[in-house]
């Protein structure tokens, strides 16, 4: 389900840049951004790069690309 969402000029712009340089959809970029912002804010202490790395590994793991990490 989607619902339109009033965002400003200056979002949409940066937006806009992000997505083609990042290889997807403005709506894509949005939601991406919003993703981040939200774990950002239930996680105050992770940096932004441990928070994408997360994400990836989480990614992989759900598409059978990844393996296990095994500690010691």
């Amino acid at each position: 389900m989607s619902t339109a969402v009033r965002i400003s000029e200056d979002l949409f712009r940066n937006a806009k840049i992000q997505s083609k340089v990042q290889n997807r959809s403005l709506t894509g970029q949005i939601e991406f951004w919003a993703k981040i912002g939200k774990i950002a804010e239930e996680n105050p202490d992770m940096p932004y790069n441990l928070l994408k790395e997360l994400l990836i590994g989480i990614e992989q793991l759900d598409n059978e690309q990844g393996t296990e990490y095994i500690f010691g």
